[in-house]
């Protein structure tokens, strides 16, 4: 069975036990949790062949309302280069470094997300790649804007910044789920799903929820080796490219 029937064949029972885990705070008035949310799977393990994969996002309200969630990858210092063509060759011209870049971001929602809160509320909450809080360089306001673009742009390319607002649907006035797209070249590290419950254009109640992403088998023991001992890596990589040449040589001029 694939990822995405093994999600739809999860998703009923999911939502049941959010239900049911609402239903019992609900019994309890002094304990009462206005939302409650969770993931299908909390740790992501990239093998070889790993060509991305959807995590299903579910949970339950105490009544009506809509629902934001947004998805933040590892915190990271970018450099955003421009580059001019000089004498026929491609050269970096200019640069700024951004700090606090989530190095994946994501956002779902019920309905769009101008309609459920106000720009000041969209900018406090970080809610859209344009109101994200990046440490920004000590540069020409004009400049630190078109460079911020362009990052966002770049991100969009490498399928790192989703450009269309993901999906939460409803089951009845409580239920509710959504379908996170991780690609195939998400970085690894912890992610912090955040999910917001809004009503009447106020944030009513919101959870956050870790996910990790992470290698395993034999690529993660190379990312390890590389990443502690960068040295030895270094070293063994140019003998091992040696190695092939040689062999090669061999075997073309036995040939």
């Amino acid at each position: 069975m694939t990822a995405g029937g093994t999600i739809r064949w999860q998703a009923p029972a999911l939502l049941l036990l959010a239900l049911l885990a609402l239903a019992g705070s609900q019994s309890r008035p002094a304990q009462a949790a206005p939302l409650i949310a969770d993931l299908s799977n909390h740790l992501i393990a990239i093998t070889t062949g790993f060509a991305g994969t959807d995590v299903l996002m579910f949970g339950a309200t105490d009544g009506p309302g809509d629902i934001i969630v947004t998805v933040r990858g590892p915190l990271t210092d970018v450099a955003v280069r421009r580059k001019e063509r000089v004498a026929g060759i491609w050269v970096n011209r200019d640069s700024l470094t951004f700090g606090l870049v989530p190095s994946f971001y994501a956002v779902a929602s019920s309905r769009p997300i101008e309609e459920l809160l106000t720009p000041e509320l969209l900018q406090r909450q970080q809610v859209g790649a344009n109101n994200l809080s990046l440490i920004r360089p000590d540069a020409r306001p004009t400049k630190v804007e078109e460079f911020r673009q362009a990052l966002f742009r770049v991100k969009e390319q490498q399928g790192l910044y989703a450009p269309v607002l993901g999906k939460v649907s409803f089951l009845g006035n409580q239920l509710f789920r959504t379908d996170l797209r991780f690609p195939s070249n998400v970085p690894v590290g912890s992610y912090l799903i955040e999910v917001m419950l809004i009503r009447d254009g106020r944030l009513v109640s919101a959870q956050t929820t870790p996910l990790v992403i992470s290698k395993a088998g034999l690529g993660a023991a190379i990312y390890q080796f590389a990443h502690t001992q960068s040295l030895a890596y270094g070293v063994s990589a140019v003998l091992a490219a040696l190695l092939l040449g040689w062999f090669a040589y061999l075997i073309f001029r036995k040939i």
